[in-house]
């Protein structure tokens, strides 16, 4: 499974995806065309998104690949714009990262 990562990951999700296996490649910087398709958007099978100052980039994650499965692991609200082609919206205070990545990597 390969997982894109972007925004700070404070919580480590990053590390447990790692632990389960996931090939990850981490997002630095805002999230934009450019970092997402150097990151490998076109064959990524899951894009994290934990900070949603990056939700503009879902659109255009799934445009570079309309298969790909978003997910937003943050403690603040998705923007309305962008609520129909996310996949799952997770709070870190109701989900650990351990739970997400089992359930992301199907453990």
């Amino acid at each position: 499974m390969t997982v894109l990562i972007a925004g700070e990951d404070a919580d480590r999700l990053g590390d447990a995806l790692v632990d389960l296996g996931a090939d990850l490649t981490r997002i630095e910087g805002m999230a934009t065309r450019e970092s997402l398709v150097a990151a490998g958007i076109d064959t990524a099978d899951v894009l994290v998104l934990t900070d949603m100052d990056d939700a503009s980039a879902i659109p255009v994650a799934k445009e570079e690949n309309p298969n790909v499965r978003v997910v937003t692991y943050s403690r603040d609200s998705l923007p309305e714009f962008v609520r129909g082609q996310t996949d799952l919206a997770i709070d870190p205070d109701l989900l650990s990262t351990e739970v997400v990545a089992e359930e992301l990597v199907g453990a």
